[in-house]
């Protein structure tokens, strides 16, 4: 008897790799691609970065898509590797469709909210905003999923990476601690979302109806 997708699956294309492997070499495809547009920024004077979120600006809008792959300094980018590599893996590790999806809520959420509300004549970059993001996703979906070992995740990522939440406070006139905080409920925001089905499958079973099975 063949077996059936849990209520909480979706089907994902079949390919010749497991998932963590798909989701180890998208997060270092990406990481890679910042490596190299920082190169090409350096080579070119800076000129890329001049293409962050100018808050409240036509222009600055074009930020919102660009400014999470641009960095200021290689120390910039130096220092947002590691949680990209971490955390961007452990986004995508469920569901690489689902963890697209949710950073594609981060990418627009947290830079939509930095152009409406931070300081005018500014300019906003890099990829923390994905990696705050990408922090309260982690942390928050096992409990929105109510899936123990989501949760227990979360919790191992929380103890390792909590101390970063710090940032979404204005800490340093040049920190944009609004990015953190945007990326961080964009990061919530898409966790919520994104656990519609299993709120969807409890409701159901709280009716004392069977949940449905998703091919």
């Amino acid at each position: 008897m063949n077996d059936l997708p849990t209520p909480r699956e979706r089907a994902e294309p079949a390919t010749g790799r497991p998932r963590w492997q798909r989701a180890a070499l998208i997060t270092l495809a990406f990481t890679v691609a910042l490596y190299v547009i920082e190169a090409v920024d350096t080579v070119s004077g800076d000129s890329l970065q001049r293409s962050g979120v100018a808050p409240r600006t036509v222009d600055g809008l074009w930020g919102v898509l660009f400014a999470p792959v641009l960095h200021s300094t290689w120390g910039h980018l130096f220092a947002n590797t590691v949680p990209v590599l971490v955390l961007g893996f452990l986004v995508l590790l469920p569901g690489i469709g689902r963890g697209l999806t949710a950073t594609a809520v981060v990418w627009i959420v947290g830079g939509l909210g930095t152009w409406l509300t931070a300081g005018a004549h500014t300019n906003h970059i890099g990829a923390s905003v994905l990696v705050f993001g990408w922090l309260t996703y982690v942390v928050a979906r096992g409990f929105f999923l109510r899936d123990f070992v989501q949760i227990l995740i979360g919790v191992v990522v929380f103890v390792l990476y909590g101390g970063l939440l710090w940032g979404v406070f204005p800490t340093s006139p040049l920190v944009s601690w609004q990015g953190h905080l945007f990326g961080a409920l964009g990061g919530v925001l898409a966790a919520w979302a994104l656990a519609s089905d299993a709120r969807r499958d409890r409701r159901t079973e709280r009716r004392g109806r069977p949940p449905e099975l998703r091919g």
